[in-house]
């Protein structure tokens, strides 16, 4: 069930930032609304850190990781309704994108810290592997039926990835715990920070996380791939005729 929803969640994600970046760039043909959709993407991630640590080390998570599926497929109709009914704006674009984001902040980590939960410790270093294989699976395919979607409409992408993330918070439901969770301990500032204390006492962590983050910052360039293509006169072309049409 644990793979499963992930896979579908991974590829409802992907298939939704291609649906995203194309939809704002016919919306207002500016780099700068595509590198505000990364923004409104990414800034929950950061901002948001310290608290959904916390959370996933407090509550269940898996009816966190459920109520954050249940979330960005709300926000994935919503798209929908908007694409099919044509009052789509980039205000309303942005801030479900910025609701979808605040969601996925909550998941990615709880999802990762579920997974000890579901299998045996000695099986934990072959669940990380697969559940990792998953998710670069679904990176890949996702921006591939992204495209192949929205060539039909941005309305089929988004009810796709509405679809897909239904399916995940079917799967999570499903998911039966094999660990107890633990003893929850006070919230103090101390605890609050614990997370940075470690990294920063180990050196090796600290440049792994380092490596990591400019790679994902320098990686996000690729929110402007819109802006990109439509330079490149034959798609250029193609994009006026299937508006036209």
């Amino acid at each position: 069930m644990f793979l499963c929803a992930r896979i579908s969640t991974s590829l409802a994600y992907q298939v939704l930032g291609v649906a995203v970046g194309w939809q704002m760039y016919e919306l207002t043909g500016s780099a700068w609304y595509l590198g505000l959709v990364g923004l409104a993407q990414f800034l929950p991630l950061f901002l948001l850190t310290l608290v959904v640590g916390q959370v996933a080390d407090r509550y269940d998570r898996r009816m966190i990781a459920w109520l954050c599926q249940v979330v960005q497929g709300l926000a994935a109709c919503a798209l929908a309704m908007a694409s099919f009914g044509d009052w789509q704006s980039k205000e309303s674009l942005l801030a479900i994108v910025l609701a979808a984001g605040v969601a996925r902040a909550f998941e990615m980590p709880t999802m990762q810290a579920l997974l000890p939960w579901l299998v045996p410790a000695p099986f934990i270093p072959r669940a990380v592997t697969g559940s990792a294989s998953a998710f670069q699976t679904a990176s890949i395919v996702g921006p591939a039926l992204g495209g192949l979607l929205y060539a039909v409409g941005s309305g089929t992408v988004y009810l796709t990835s509405g679809v897909l993330f239904c399916a995940a918070s079917v799967f999570i439901y499903r998911i039966r715990i094999q660990r107890a969770a633990s003893q929850r301990e006070p919230v103090t500032l101390r605890s609050v920070f614990a997370d940075i204390d470690y990294i920063r006492s180990r050196p090796e962590i600290l440049g792994a996380i380092s490596l990591d983050l400019f790679a994902v910052l320098l990686g996000g360039a690729t929110a402007l791939l819109p802006s990109w293509c439509m330079s490149i006169p034959w798609i250029a072309e193609a994009v006026r005729i299937k508006a036209g049409a």
